[in-house]
């Protein structure tokens, strides 16, 4: 049974058809504890409107125009509300659904039980993140028609590419639409370093610092990789790797 005093518990749906939203949200109305913050029928808008409401829970559908399910994660980052539960019509994006996040997987068309089920399960997952802060440990990338789930731990180096993130990871390379400014607000500082304007390295690929001909200092990697160092940045970097006074003024 349902305590009506219990914190509530913010709620965002998003699907691009009316009659889906519409149903959701009678089935959520008719518990107390749920606080529905906004509907939106847009995959491209759906972002902003998550990070505005910052809802404890979501529920994603998979198939939408321009910008699905898969695309809303990628752009969202660290900003992924503790409890996302996809809704479908299609049953193939189960696995990679789990694989993204997703706590449940609603096939449509599902009945109050099935609903009641992936509720509750929000419900206690929802109890558990409000103990303990969630931090990005990985990354979902849509690329020539495949979805990557990335961990961080395995990034070497990040490098900006216009509006568009370069992912270098061993002899792979993705691209993440998503800045590296806006890209470098949900890393760890303790495990990656901005050491240039367009660059940002995986701290434990780090093998040394080379001198170059001009005076300046290269980041050299673990695997033979330099990479420019930036006056502006070198601080930050001795910080990071706890050392001090290694290049010169």
């Amino acid at each position: 049974m349902t305590d009506a005093r219990s914190p509530k518990i913010t709620t965002v749906i998003v699907d691009d058809e009316p009659l889906a939203r519409s149903n959701l949200a009678v089935l959520l109305r008719r518990d107390p504890t749920i606080d529905i913050a906004a509907e939106c029928g847009s995959g491209v808008e759906a972002p902003a409107v998550i990070r505005r409401a910052k809802p404890d829970l979501l529920f994603l559908d998979v198939q939408m125009p321009e910008c699905d399910g898969f695309d809303v994660l990628e752009l969202l980052g660290k900003d992924l509300p503790p409890a996302i539960i996809f809704t479908t019509a299609y049953d193939q994006y189960a696995l990679r659904a789990f694989e993204a996040g997703a706590l449940d997987y609603l096939l449509k068309p599902f009945d109050d039980a099935r609903f009641a089920l992936a509720l509750e399960r929000a419900r206690q997952k929802i109890a558990v993140s409000r103990d303990a802060p969630r931090r990005l440990e990985r990354l979902t990338i849509k690329s020539a028609g495949q979805i990557v789930f990335l961990k961080l731990s395995e990034i070497d180096w990040i490098e900006a590419a216009d509006y568009y993130a370069c992912l270098h990871v061993g002899q792979r390379t993705h691209m993440l639409r998503r800045s590296i400014v806006d890209l470098e607000q949900d890393l760890d500082p303790s495990a990656f370093c901005r050491i240039h304007r367009s660059t940002i390295v995986n701290l434990d690929r780090i093998a040394g610092l080379s001198v170059t001909e001009d005076g300046g200092y290269d980041v050299v990697l673990h695997n033979d990789i330099r990479l420019r160092l930036s006056r502006s940045y070198r601080r930050q970097l001795e910080d990071r790797m706890g050392i001090r006074n290694t290049c010169a003024p």
